[in-house]
């Protein structure tokens, strides 16, 4: 069940359990700038910018903390699960003393029987639960990245965004090459714009409660634009 939680930055995986709420962006604009980096001379000369997502997942302050959430939760449901099967095991061993064809034997394996069929709609009860939980944590999560993106371009006169990789590659290693040769942006001349969204995205403790996702995310009026 660890599969369900390590290693995926990619698109795939409620509410109420990870609370993964909309926030504003209209006050975080008052604090991020102060502390971003100044916009990059090429990003407003082309108009055209990058971002690396898969770095922004792994560093988005909010996720972390709740992919580490579930991580706990899962070691917890793992330490249960463990215990059934210790049980189950001792009802096989107790099963096992009798000889096949006696009635204690029959009742004995009918019990194991019923136990591992408890058990198996358990865990996978258990795994649909957390594959569903995780795919929502990455849709509501990817979701604020875009709408940060296109809150940052706006304001910063941006027209295109493209989703590129700074991420190193080992030469010996094939997925690396292979992500590397089939990757969309080939060169980008400082038109990184991902540190700036980050800090966007991680300043959400400053965001008014009271507004909401959509109104904070309003664009700007034509011909404005926010304070730099």
């Amino acid at each position: 069940m660890k599969s369900l939680l390590n290693g995926r930055w990619a698109l795939v995986t409620s509410a109420a359990a990870v609370a993964l709420s909309t926030f504003g962006y209209s006050h975080a604009q008052q604090a991020a700038p102060a502390q971003a980096p100044q916009l990059s001379a090429n990003v407003s000369k082309y108009g055209i910018a990058v971002v690396d997502i898969s770095a922004i997942f792994k560093r988005h302050a909010r996720f972390k903390a709740t992919m580490d959430s579930m991580k706990a939760e899962m070691e917890k449901i793992e330490a249960e699960l463990k215990a059934d099967r210790e049980t189950i095991t001792k009802a096989e061993a107790h099963r096992n003393t009798f000889n096949v064809g006696q009635p204690e034997y029959k009742r004995a394996d009918e019990e194991v029987a019923r136990m591992m069929a408890e058990f198996q709609l358990k865990m996978g009860r258990l795994r649909k639960d957390f594959m569903e939980r995780e795919a929502k944590i990455y849709y509501q999560t990817y979701t604020e990245v875009v709408q940060a993106v296109n809150y940052y371009a706006k304001r910063n006169n941006i027209g295109l965004v493209l989703r590129f990789s700074g991420e190193s590659i080992d030469p010996n290693r094939r997925d690396d090459v292979l992500r590397e040769i089939n990757k969309q942006v080939v060169m980008q001349d400082s038109i990184d714009i991902t540190l700036d969204v980050l800090m966007l995205l991680n300043s959400r403790e400053q965001s008014s409660p009271q507004q909401t996702g959509a109104q904070a995310l309003r664009p700007t009026q034509p011909g404005t634009q926010g304070p730099r």
